[in-house]
C-alpha cells in the first residue's frame, strides 16, 4: 500500500502539481475541500484550465511489459521437474484458477471500493489528504488499479532511472498513476485488472504473485486456498516484511490484521458470512514456509545437479539468449520458459546406483560417467560419486585436499561436495588424461589415409620413434633425444593389425602408425570429433603447425572429459556424423511458442565407411567379435557379456595407473567412464579398472535391457578393411637376403622371424607368415629354417603313410 502522507506534508508549492491535485479533488470532492487543503492556490478559472491541460498532457497508454516468470526445467519425459530458475518467484495463473476467497480477501485488504470506482478513489484520496495533513494515522489512497499501474511502470522501465521515476514518492508520480488508472479501467474489466494484480503483487519471502505465495506458505495451488489462508496472504501485501509470519513479531501482526481487518472486511462486503468468518479466524498461521528451490545447487539430493549445471552452462554460452552473460541469465531467470531436457531420469538413477556400488562419495578419487545418444548429441546422463552441493564453510564436510600443496594451505578437496563441472569441463576443470581411449583418433586418421584395418606392423617391446623429446626424459631411448614408448606391462612384441592392435591396446603398434599417418592429422580428427583442448598446453600443441611432433597424443596425454569422449565415440556409432552435445529436447516460451534452439546441427566428421570400419576394430577391446577380421584379444572382455548387445569401445590407462577409463557403446547409447583424482592428478594411487569398467558396462546394460538388438553396419567398400591385397612370393629355401629382396620388391615390409623345423637348409627361408596373400605394405615375416627335417622317417618295408580321405559331409 502506498501512502501519500509524505508528499502532502511537504506541501509542495509547485503550482503545476497543486493544480493537478486541485483538479482531481475538485471534480469529485468539491472545490471547498481543495480550497481547504490549498489555501495558497488561486482558485481562478485560469488555474483550473491549466491543471486540466497539464493533466490531459500526462501519458495514458502503458508500455507493454511482461512480469518476470519462473523458468521450469524438466527431464526428457517432460514431466519430472529437474529445477527452476527465477529472479522473482512468480508464475501467472488465470483468475478462474484462483480461489474466490483469495479474490475477495485481496479486495477487502487493499481496495474495498474496487468494484465501485473507475480506477481512482477520489473520496479516498481526499480523505487520506485531509487525515494525513492533520496529523492523523497514515492512510493510503492507491487503488488496486493504481498499484498495478505503479508496478507495471517499474517492470516496463528500461533503465534504473526509469525504475526510480516509476516508484519514488512524488505528487507527479501519483497523478501519473491516476491518469493511467482511469484509462486502464476503460480498456479492461475489473476481473481482468484483479487477475493482473494478483499475479504481480509481492507477498514476501521472495514470492511474487498468488501462485508463488500459495506454494511457499501453504504448499497448495491458488484455487485451493481457504478463507483463512487467503485472508492471511492478502493481509501480507500491505507490508510484507512487517507481516512476515515466520518472525515472532510478524506472526502476531499478521494474525491481528487478518482477524481484525481482512476477514471482517470480507463479511462487510458480503463475500462470506459471519459464521464463515468465525471459522476462518481459527485457521492456524504457519510459522515456517516451504523452501524455494532455485538453480542447480538446490537439486543435489536428486543426483542430477551435474546435469543441471551442464544445462546452465550451455544456456549461458548461447548467443541466441542475449549478447552478454548478464542478458542470458536475466532471460533464463525471468522468461517463464518450459524447458524439456535430454536427461533420462531412469538411466541417471541407475548410473548413480552403479557408481555407489563401487566407490564411496567420500573417496578422494572420482568415478565419472557421461552418456550420449549417437546421431543426436543428446546427453542422457551425467553421474558421479559426488554431491552437486556447495560445502558449508561454517560446517565443512569436505576433506582437506589430497594435493599436498593445497593441503598445506588448508584448501579442501572436492569430496564429497562440489559444484565443479567434473564431467563436462569448464571453469578450472580442463579435463583428465584418459590414456588409450585416444588411440581411436589414430585409427580413424589411418583409415582416412587409406591404411586398411588389415594393415600390419611389427610391434616391438620398446619402439624407437622419430619424435624428439628431452634426452633426460625417462621415455627417451638411452643416449638419444628420441621418444621410445613401450607397452603397458612390457612385452607385446609381434605383428599386429588394427583389430588386434586396438583390441590388445599395443602402444608400439599405434605410435609407428601415428608416424606414418602424421600426428597433425590425428589431432585434426580429434578436433572434428569434438575434443576441446581446454588445457593451455594442449591448446598450444593442437594449433596448426605445432602437432607434427606430438607423438604421445595417440597414447592419451591430452586432457579430455567423459562427455567429450562419450560424444566422440558416439560420432562413430552415428556413421561419422558429429552432433554437438546438447541438454535440450525442446524449449517453449511463456506464450507457447517453440524455439528452434538446442537441437544439434550435425555435421560430417568422417566418411561413413571409415566410421563403420573403426567401429568394427573397436568391438575387439570390449569382448565383441569383429565382423570383418579377427580380434585376438580384449582388455574389457566382460563388456559384451554384460551388455548383451553388439558393443564397441576402448579402455584407457595412463602412466602408473593415475587414471583408468572405459568407453562402451551401442547404436543407442555411448557411456564413457573415468576414474580420476580431480584435485591432484599427479597422485600416487593405482586406479583400477575393476571400479570403472563395471560402472560403465553395467550402466550401459541397464539402459539396453529392454532395447532391440541392433547390429553395427559393415562398410560398403571392403577395401577399407582388407586394402590392396597382393600375392606373397614363394621364398621357401631361398637365402635370407634373396628372400628379403623378393618380398620387398613385391611391396611388403620384411621381418626376420624365429627358427622353425624345415627340410630347407639351415639359415635359409623356411617360408613366410602369412603365406598366400596379404595387404600391400603389410609385414611379412620370414621364418628361418633350422635344417631339421619335418619329413617322417623312412622304415624299410613299410610304405609311407598317406593322409586319410576327408568325409563327404564334414561336420560344421
Amino acid at each position: 500500500m502506498v501512502h501519500v502522507s509524505s508528499w502532502i506534508r511537504r506541501r509542495d508549492h509547485n503550482l503545476f502539481v497543486n493544480a493537478f491535485v486541485l483538479l482531481v479533488c475538485g471534480l469529485i470532492a468539491g472545490v471547498v475541500v481543495a480550497a481547504a487543503l490549498f489555501p495558497y492556490a488561486a482558485m481562478s478559472g485560469l488555474t483550473l484550465r491549466a491543471g486540466e491541460e497539464a493533466f490531459a498532457s500526462l501519458p495514458s497508454e502503458l508500455k507493454a511489459f511482461k512480469s518476470p516468470q519462473i523458468t521450469r526445467v524438466y527431464a526428457s519425459d517432460n514431466k519430472t521437474p529437474i529445477t527452476q530458475f527465477y529472479d522473482e518467484f512468480r508464475s501467472d495463473v488465470p483468475l478462474k484458477d484462483i480461489s474466490p476467497h483469495m479474490r475477495a480477501a485481496m479486495v477487502a485488504a487493499e481496495d474495498r471500493e474496487f468494484y465501485k470506482h473507475n480506477g481512482v478513489d477520489i473520496k479516498g484520496v481526499a480523505r487520506a489528504l485531509v487525515n494525513n495533513n492533520q496529523g492523523g494515522p497514515k492512510q493510503g489512497a492507491s487503488t488496486i488499479t493504481m498499484q498495478w499501474v505503479r508496478m507495471s511502470l517499474a517492470y516496463s522501465a528500461t533503465s534504473p532511472k526509469d525504475v526510480v521515476e516509476a516508484t519514488k514518492d512524488t505528487p507527479k508520480r501519483k497523478l501519473t498513476e491516476m491518469k493511467y488508472a482511469l484509462e486502464l479501467e476503460k480498456q479492461l474489466s475489473k476481473d481482468q485488472i484483479l487477475e493482473r494484480y494478483l499475479n504481480i503483487v509481492p507477498f514476501g519471502k521472495q514470492t511474487y504473485g498468488v501462485f508463488a505465495a500459495s506454494r511457499v506458505y501453504f504448499n497448495k495451488s491458488p484455487k485451493d486456498l481457504t478463507i483463512g489462508e487467503a485472508a492471511m496472504l492478502a493481509g501480507i501485501v500491505r507490508a510484507p516484511s512487517g507481516y512476515d509470519p515466520t518472525t515472532s513479531d510478524g506472526h502476531e501482526e499478521i494474525r491481528q490484521r487478518r482477524n481484525n481487518y481482512v476477514i471482517p472486511g470480507m463479511v462487510e462486503m458480503g463475500a462470506i458470512t459471519a459464521a464463515q468468518a468465525n471459522e476462518a479466524i481459527k485457521t492456524s498461521i504457519p510459522k515456517k514456509v516451504r523452501p524455494i528451490s532455485n538453480g542447480c545447487v538446490s537439486v543435489a539430493k536428486n543426483n542430477w545437479g551435474f546435469f543441471c549445471d551442464y544445462f546452465y552452462r550451455w544456456w549461458m554460452d548461447r548467443q541466441e539468449f542475449g549478447p552478454t552473460a548478464y542478458d542470458r541469465e536475466r532471460r533464463l531467470k525471468s522468461g517463464g520458459y518450459r524447458i524439456t531436457t535430454t536427461l533420462d531420469v531412469t538411466a541417471q538413477k541407475q548410473a548413480r546406483a552403479r557408481i555407489s556400488d563401487l566407490i564411496s562419495e567420500k573417496n578422494k578419487n572420482a568415478l565419472l560417467l557421461a552418456a550420449v545418444q549417437p546421431g543426436t548429441g543428446k546427453v542422457r546422463l551425467l553421474a558421479a560419486n559426488r554431491r552437486y552441493k556447495l560445502d558449508d564453510p561454517a560446517d565443512p564436510q569436505n576433506k582437506i585436499s589430497s594435493d599436498p600443496r593445497k593441503a598445506r594451505q588448508g584448501i579442501r578437496g572436492s569430496y564429497p561436495n562440489t559444484t565443479n563441472p567434473l564431467l563436462t569441463g569448464g571453469g578450472d576443470i580442463t579435463g583428465y588424461q584418459a590414456g588409450s581411449v585416444m588411440k581411436i583418433f589414430t585409427l580413424v586418421a589411418a583409415l582416412e589415409k587409406n591404411y586398411p584395418l588389415a594393415y600390419t606392423i611389427k610391434a616391438e617391446k620398446r619402439y624407437k620413434s622419430k619424435y624428439i623429446i628431452d634426452s633426460g626424459n625417462d621415455a627417451a631411448c638411452e643416449g638419444t633425444h628420441y621418444w621410445c614408448p613401450s607397452n603397458s606391462g612390457g612385452g607385446g612384441e609381434g605383428v599386429y593389425n588394427m583389430w588386434s592392435g586396438f583390441g590388445r591396446s599395443i602402444n608400439t603398434y599405434f605410435v609407428p602408425l601415428e608416424e606414418r599417418v602424421g600426428a597433425e592429422n590425428v589431432v585434426a580428427v580429434a578436433k572434428r570429433f569434438g575434443i576441446q583442448f581446454r588445457a593451455a598446453s594442449d591448446a598450444t600443441l593442437a594449433q596448426p603447425g605445432n602437432a607434427h611432433q606430438w607423438g604421445a597424443f595417440t597414447l592419451g596425454v591430452s586432457a579430455t572429459t567423459p562427455l567429450d569422449m562419450a560424444n566422440a565415440y558416439a560420432t562413430l556409432a552415428a556413421d561419422g556424423m558429429y552432433c554437438p552435445p546438447t541438454p535440450i529436447e525442446g524449449i517453449v516460451t511463456r506464450d507457447g511458442a517453440k524455439l528452434d534452439v538446442g537441437r544439434s546441427h550435425c555435421i560430417r566428421a568422417t566418411d561413413v565407411d571409415v566410421a563403420r570400419a573403426a567401429v568394427d576394430a573397436a568391438r575387439c577391446p570390449v569382448g565383441d567379435s569383429a565382423r570383418l577380421g579377427s580380434c585376438e584379444g580384449s582388455t574389457a572382455g566382460d563388456t559384451r557379456r554384460v551388455v548383451g548387445h553388439p558393443v564397441f569401445g576402448k579402455t584407457g590407462t595412463t602412466d602408473r595407473d593415475k587414471t583408468a577409463s572405459l568407453i562402451a557403446g551401442t547404436t543407442s547409447l555411448v557411456v564413457a567412464g573415468y576414474l580420476v583424482n580431480p584435485d591432484y592428478q599427479n597422485h600416487r594411487d593405482r586406479l583400477r579398472h575393476e571400479q570403472v569398467n563395471p560402472a560403465v558396462y553395467r550402466t550401459l546394460g541397464d539402459y539396453m535391457d529392454d532395447k532391440p538388438r541392433v547390429q553395427f553396419k559393415r562398410p560398403e567398400n571392403r577395401k577399407i578393411a582388407y586394402g590392396d591385397r597382393r600375392s606373397i612370393p614363394d621364398v621357401e629355401c631361398d637365402p635370407l637376403g634373396r628372400a628379403s629382396n623378393r618380398l620387398e620388391r613385391a611391396g611388403f615390409t620384411v621381418d626376420i622371424g624365429r627358427e622353425v623345423d624345415s627340410n630347407c637348409p639351415a639359415g635359409t627361408a623356411a617360408g613366410t607368415d602369412p603365406s598366400g596373400r596379404t595387404v600391400k605394405n603389410g609385414v611379412v615375416t620370414i621364418e628361418v629354417s633350422n635344417g631339421k627335417s619335418t619329413d617322417p622317417p623312412v622304415i624299410p618295408g613299410v610304405p609311407p603313410s598317406t593322409p586319410p580321405t576327408p568325409p563327404q559331409n564334414p561336420p560344421r
